[in-house]
């Protein structure tokens, strides 16, 4: 296995400020940047309109399985104003196995009905706008509105956010909307985008939610995180 470059010690030495001091999270986004230059959302997508069903698709699913379900889905119902039209067992068959998918339907259809007759057919591109479409809280309306429109209005917070974002200290809060406003407090607003995807794709690869792959990280001499299983 090939050394993995790790933060400076003198960096990690500074953190002793406190670990919410600029020199500590400047350290912890170089470190990112360098383990993930070109993270970038899992989910298959087209179009703003396809990654935000794909989105909604991918709650308590994996973006894989979101994948395996979404080209059948848009080959028959490719645009809002066709799966408006969709009937709701039309659009459960389609989307089983993702799970929970009489809920996820009632959404999809719901989200499909509410840009055809409000929004013309398009996907807002403003987070008030787009938290009034079903299926579309807080976190999806972030991921759309980062990932198809480069707008920055706020952190996308799903699991893995919320674990490392505590384990490193940059959040306490209990729940994903309070992390994601301490996010927003401690890291400059454009890295908002690309905090999130390098974090989902750091906790999908090292840092798990059980035995992490501490002597892999990067970012190992940055974190004290309790369950830590190995340190330098």
């Amino acid at each position: 296995m090939p050394a993995v470059k790790r933060a400076s010690t003198k960096a990690a030495k500074k953190s002793v400020r406190g670990p919410l001091a600029p020199e500590r999270v400047n350290a912890i986004l170089k470190a990112l940047d360098e383990a993930y230059p070109n993270a970038e959302c899992a989910l298959n997508h087209r179009s703003p309109w396809e990654l935000l069903v794909a989105t909604i698709l991918s709650a308590q699913c994996t973006d894989v399985r979101v994948n395996m379900v979404t080209p059948e889905l848009f080959r028959r119902f490719p645009a809002p104003t066709a799966m408006a039209k969709a009937t709701l067992p039309e659009l459960e068959e389609l989307i089983r196995t993702t799970g929970f998918y009489h809920n996820k339907a009632k959404s999809i259809q719901g989200a499909a009905k509410k840009i055809t007759e409000d929004f013309g057919g398009k996907v807002p591109q403003t987070l008030a706008e787009l938290i009034t479409v079903p299926g579309a809280a807080r976190k999806t309306a972030n991921v759309v509105l980062g990932v198809s429109f480069g707008k920055a209005e706020g952190v996308v917070v799903d699991t893995h956010v919320f674990r490392i974002a505590r384990r490193l200290e940059l959040a306490k809060g209990e729940t994903a909307q309070e992390v994601e406003q301490e996010l927003m407090r401690v890291l400059p607003r454009d890295k908002w985008i690309a905090f999130s995807h390098q974090v989902i794709h750091h906790g999908r690869q090292v840092c798990f939610a059980r035995n992490p792959k501490c002597e892999r990280c990067n970012l190992e001499t940055l974190c004290r995180s309790k369950d830590k299983t190995w340190e330098s």
